[in-house]
């Protein structure tokens, strides 16, 4: 089950697209009426002074017309479409002119009107005009009855019409379903953000959740060090400072000297060996630490690194990996994270007795599927770790995909680009 993605939600199951169909046509009629209006005027007046100002408005306008399509498309077919990026406005009116002309998302919702036009005419068709007809063609029997009066007997046409009618009605529901998913996707494709904006939103979240999570790795740095590595280093220091203590002082305790006043042996040696006990501690708190940053593991790759993750995880894992050649160090790092990760959650969550980690490449693209027969019901933002995850991969420009129904199994793939 994937993350659920915000936006309007659906007037109804069955009668939202059915209302969509009959409300759109006089929308398509007077939008498309608009650009077309818009679209000829402005030719005409391109010549003049006028004709920059009016297109200006123009698009203005079709910016407005296009909000108010997707709302209401959101609203009764259920599609979320992510709000373009606000038109900008700079000084002076000549810019801010500029702006409008050179914004992609009033000359994309223009275009949506023109081709809005026809599709409205035709989903309203199939929507209101074709139910009117199957119901007359079922009951023509009894409409030729009721206007001409008199016995008439019934016969082949009777019968035809009949069946005509209960076949085209057949057809209805397929054909609002039809016109329904071409809306939705006509909406998708030219009432969005524009290519480039989607682009840039995606790497400013990206970036985002990168730096979110490099300020959080740092402070978490930062107090481990000094809570741990540096107290330890104190400590140390004191050890080291009481054993320079118990020494006698330089030119004394020379060869000759009494026993008494020479230095406690049985001290030095307990001093000397906490001493080395408390480096020994140190050393493993730095590379506990500095483990985080790179693990040593990659520094073999990832077929090398892989199975000793998989070796620590408690629940049996099956490796199947067949990297052709080693992808870059940033891409190697997040899928040993990813990795990491997904085995610890199959580890706490799922319930699993066995799970399966593959790593393969394939298109310029690494492809990195781990799957469990756990209770599945993994969600991206149910506070398993998918959702910081997602935002990780999504920085080196990858995909998370979920698959895990309630019951399980559960089937997570990562899929990242081999070179950046």
């Amino acid at each position: 089950m994937t993350e659920r993605r915000g936006g309007a939600r659906p007037f109804s199951v069955a009668g939202g697209p059915w209302v969509f169909a009959a409300l759109g046509l006089p929308l398509a009629v007077a939008g498309g009426g608009y650009a077309l209006a818009v679209g000829y005027a402005g030719v005409l007046l391109s010549l003049t002074v006028l004709g920059l100002p009016f297109l200006v408005a123009g698009l203005l306008g079709a910016r407005a017309l296009g909000t108010l399509h997707r709302r209401l498309a959101g609203r009764l077919l259920g599609v979320a479409v992510e709000a373009p990026a606000a038109l900008p406005r700079p000084r002076g009116r000549l810019a801010r002119g500029r702006a409008v002309l050179t914004d992609p998302v009033g000359w994309r919702a223009l275009l949506y009107l023109v081709v809005r036009l026809p599709l409205g005419v035709l989903a309203f068709t199939a929507a209101v005009l074709l139910p009117l007809g199957c119901g007359w063609l079922i009951g023509f029997p009894l409409w030729v009855r009721l206007w001409e009066p008199g016995p008439r007997p019934a016969g082949p046409l009777d019968a035809a019409s009949v069946l005509l009618g209960l076949g085209l009605l057949a057809v209805f529901p397929a054909a609002l379903r039809a016109t329904s998913a071409v809306d939705r996707r006509l909406v998708r494709l030219l009432l969005g953000p524009a290519g480039s904006q989607r682009r840039v939103r995606e790497l400013e979240s990206a970036r985002a959740v990168l730096l979110s999570e490099s300020t959080d790795r740092l402070r978490r740095l930062e107090r481990d060090l000094h809570d741990g590595t540096q107290a330890r280093l104190v400590a140390l220091a004191i050890t080291l400072s009481l054993a320079e203590d118990a020494l006698p002082p330089a030119g004394e305790g020379a060869a000759g000297s009494s026993p008494a006043g020479g230095p406690d042996l049985g001290r030095l040696r307990t001093l000397v060996d906490r001493a080395r006990g408390q480096t020994d501690d140190t050393i493993a708190e730095l590379r506990r630490l500095t483990r985080g940053i790179h693990p040593a593991a990659l520094d073999g790759g990832l077929p090398q690194a892989l199975p000793g993750l998989a070796a620590t995880s408690p629940v049996p894992v099956d490796m199947r990996l067949d990297l052709p050649e080693r992808p870059d160090p940033a891409i190697e790092a997040a899928l040993y994270f990813c990795a990491a990760e997904l085995l610890t959650n199959i580890a706490k969550h799922s319930g699993a007795g066995a799970a399966e980690l593959s790593l393969g490449a394939a298109g310029g693209r690494v492809l990195l599927t781990v799957r469990d027969d756990g209770c599945g019901g993994a969600v991206v933002g149910a506070g398993t770790g998918l959702t910081g995850l997602a935002g990780r991969l999504a920085a080196v420009d990858g995909a998370l995909r979920v698959d895990s129904p309630p019951g399980g199994p559960t089937t997570i793939t990562a899929e990242l680009p081999a070179r950046l």
